[in-house]
């Protein structure tokens, strides 16, 4: 992958993340009398946001060595898995469940996005 399309997705990436972290008011501090459009439009948030990631993450783990890969895999898996149990909470209307998943996804990005950054070699 070229430098300047590499250096696209991680941004993305960084981006991305910082728009899922700042959902925090509206997962966190959601009600139980919520209507029905608010967890609908939260939801579908939550699945676009996974899905820009995963696909912008596929491209830019190629950039790096193998061991790199494995590590980055690792957590990347980590954290889609919190986003599919958030995604479920959220779903299901579980104020309980979504700030849990929510937290757990949050660290688990927080740990990839560092991760990505740290200066390794590049293939």
């Amino acid at each position: 992958m070229d430098g300047v399309e590499w250096k696209g997705s991680l941004h993305r990436i960084k981006k991305c993340a910082a728009e899922f972290l700042s959902m925090e008011d509206d997962l966190v501090d959601s009600d139980d009398d919520d209507d029905e459009g608010s967890w609908e439009l939260i939801g579908r948030d939550i699945r676009l946001k996974s899905m820009f990631l995963y696909c912008d993450l596929h491209r830019v783990i190629s950039g790096y060595s193998d061991d790199h890969k494995k590590a980055i895999i690792d957590l990347g898996n980590r954290f889609f898995d919190y986003m599919e149990e958030l995604d479920s909470a959220v779903f299901h209307r579980s104020v309980a469940l979504t700030q849990f998943h929510y937290s757990e996804a949050t660290l688990a990005l927080q740990e990839l996005i560092t991760t990505l950054l740290l200066p390794h070699s590049l293939d």
